[in-house]
Parts: C-alpha cells; structure tokens; sequence
C-alpha cells in the first residue's frame, strides 16, 4: 500500500489586492526558487497555516503594514515567518528586506524568550559574553530587561546612526530595533548593517508599534520605497535571500 504524503506546505502573497496582477512576477520567482505559492487573504490564515508569507509593504499595497501588525499581534498567527518586500506599481520587485522576525510592543516577555530560544540565539549566552543591541528612541526598558534577565549584556542605540555607530566598533550578538527611529526605518538600518563586516550577519528583530496610525503606514511605506532598486529585482537576486527547494 502507497503510503500517502503530506500536502507540500505553500507560501502565501498577502498585500495583494485580488485581480490587480501585482504578484505574477513574484510568483514566478518564488515558483522558480522550487516554492509552492499563491495569492491569499489574512482571513484565511488561521486555517490555511503556510510554511510562510510574502507580504508587500510598498505604498501600493492593500494595507501590508495593518497585515503585519494583525500577524504579529495574534498568538494563533504570530509565528508564521513573514518576508517583506516592496512591489512596484506593476508589480515589479523592488526590494526584499530579510529581517530575522517582529514583535509587538510592549513585548511579551515570556514569547519573547521562548522565541529567541527556538531561534538558538540563547544557547551561547551562559558560555561568552555576548551583546545585545537595542535601537529605539525611549530605550525599551522593559524588553531590555528581559534580555538581560538571560544574561546578555545590552547596549542602547536612540538613533539609526548611534547603532550604526555602536555596532561598527564592537559586534554585536542580535538587534531589536523600533520600526521608525528619528532618524530612519528599522529597513534602512538592517540595509546599512549588510555593508559592514561587524554587522552584516547580525539577526535584526523589527519591533512593532501596537496601534499604526493611516498616515504612520503610509509613512512607512515611504520610507521603504527610498530603499528601492530603480531596477527590477532578477529571479536570482531575489531567490538569494531565500533557501531554493529542489
């Protein structure tokens, strides 16, 4: 008797408006790189559970930011690994932004250690002195107690040039960084960090305001498109920051 497979598990595109066409050329990208996919609802993903989710946050997007947050903020749904990336207009990708994973303030601190646990971020902690960067303008007391708490040492970055600034001095064991700063988005941070041989493999964690305001998501939005190709994205280019599945 054949013993039956379980279904392949797919990734979902979300920020996508049903009928536009804005997510043929990722599809064939994501098709390329071996991956199952298609265009899908956040409704449906409590049931539908993807291996993980492509999400457009562009300023063209329908509502990528409010996905975001309605992601990270339910515990059903939180731990579904999400890729940002900006999709132009037509469709076209612009940039992909491989941030190590969100949380939403204020932080669980619970989740919060569980999750850099299943992460292997803690296995190191108890054997070196290891630091931990955290960007924000209020500082984070809370979240930066917690990882205290397990025994990394913290260092505190109020604007995107201060961390950068830090990081390129001594290396820095992962990063939280509030997804705007005075100064610049957490993406451009994470852009700046791949130039630099202290930072550039540094897992970054976005950190997420409860509540965005309408102008806040537009605002960031923006903020991304700044980062952009003027040139679309190849298959390779893209695929680069994903595992290909034969």
């Amino acid at each position: 008797m054949t013993q039956k497979s379980e279904p392949r598990r797919e990734l979902w595109i979300l920020g996508v408006k049903p009928g536009d066409g804005r997510e043929e050329i990722l599809s064939s990208y994501l098709q390329e790189g071996g991956y199952n996919c298609r265009l899908e609802q956040y409704e449906n993903l409590e049931q539908g559970r993807p291996l993980g989710i492509v999400l457009d946050l562009s300023p063209f997007s329908d509502d990528g930011w409010g996905i975001l947050l309605k992601i990270k903020s339910s515990p059903a749904t939180r731990n579904i690994p999400v890729l940002p990336v900006f999709l132009s207009e037509l469709g076209k990708v612009g940039g992909v932004f491989p941030v190590t994973g969100f949380f939403v303030l204020p932080v669980d601190e619970h989740y919060l250690l569980e999750r850099l646990a299943v992460y292997g971020l803690t296995e190191d902690v108890e054997t070196w002195d290891l630091q931990v960067l955290v960007i924000s303008r209020t500082g984070e007391e809370k979240l930066s107690k917690a990882i205290e708490s397990i025994g990394f040492e913290v260092v505190k970055g109020y604007t995107g040039k201060e961390a950068l600034a830090l990081s390129s001095i001594h290396p820095k064991y992962m990063t939280f960084c509030s997804h705007m700063l005075p100064d610049m988005s957490a993406f451009e941070v994470l852009e700046k960090f791949k130039l630099y041989p202290y930072s550039s493999n540094t897992p970054i964690f976005v950190l997420l305001k409860g509540e965005m305001k309408p102008g806040e998501k537009l605002a960031m939005s923006r903020e991304i498109a700044h980062l952009v190709s003027k040139k679309q994205l190849t298959c390779n280019e893209f695929l680069a920051n994903l595992r290909r599945r034969e």
